[in-house]
């Protein structure tokens, strides 16, 4: 006598694998509904979920399943290629991230610290470009974002611009980087405006604008050496 199963579509909306994971996360799912999700489907006879039980019953747990060759996945009735290289990437990706470890973060102490970063590749841009390098509370280099490129005056570089990328990601501090493409860098009245303009709205949103770097050909300014912001 054959043994009724419940497939997937038709268990209620919050017993599903893929939608409890995306109302509780992926951490409130068993092992098996893991499997599941990534197995997608079972056949006209078995339930996805079934399958994924009988997986883990085969392998005895996840680790049996993670030394598993694509040859000893494909013993298990249901899974074949596109099954086991599914999991086999699946596997692969979370032994990497068991490895991985971030490289430390590029430290900024000085402008020079800041020319080092961009000033090779600014030196030669044929356009002005203003950006941004945001940091934490100990100077450590979160991300730089590209604001504006071409013509640079202070009624384009728009503040919200400028800081919308600190913001995201929840910077202490910010330094201000733009080119004179001319290799000139000593600053125009209007790149101490802006400057200025800057700090004042760094201090309502809460985020320093330490200083504004200004690239030449070979050498560079700093705004906040010169006393100008």
């Amino acid at each position: 006598m054959s043994e009724y199963q419940t497939m997937i579509r038709d268990l209620p909306q919050n017993q599903r694998p893929r939608e409890r994971l995306l109302e509780f996360g992926a951490s409130a799912l068993s092992d098996t509904e893991l499997l599941a999700i990534l197995l997608r489907v079972g056949s006209a006879r078995e339930s996805v979920l079934r399958l994924a039980e009988r997986l883990l019953h085969h392998f005895g747990s996840i680790k049996g399943i993670a030394q598993a060759t694509a040859v000893d996945l494909s013993e298990v009735k249901g899974i074949g290629p596109a099954k086991s290289t599914e999991l086999l990437a699946a596997i692969e990706l979370g032994i990497r991230l068991s490895r991985f470890s971030e490289a430390p973060r590029p430290t900024i102490r000085s402008p020079q610290n800041v020319y080092d970063l961009f000033g090779s590749e600014m030196r030669y841009l044929s356009q002005e470009q203003f950006r941004t390098l945001s940091l934490d509370t100990k100077g450590g280099v979160i991300r730089s974002r590209t604001v504006t490129q071409g013509s640079l005056n202070a009624s384009i570089v728009e503040a919200r611009e400028v800081f919308r990328e600190a913001i995201s990601c929840n910077a202490a501090n910010l330094i201000a980087i733009h080119n004179h493409p001319s290799g000139d860098p000593s600053p125009s009245q209007e790149d101490i405006s802006l400057t200025k303009r800057l700090v004042e709205a760094g201090k309502v949103i809460g985020i320093g604008v330490l200083d504004h770097l200004i690239v030449g050909d070979g050498k560079f300014v700093s705004l906040k050496e010169r006393g100008l912001m």
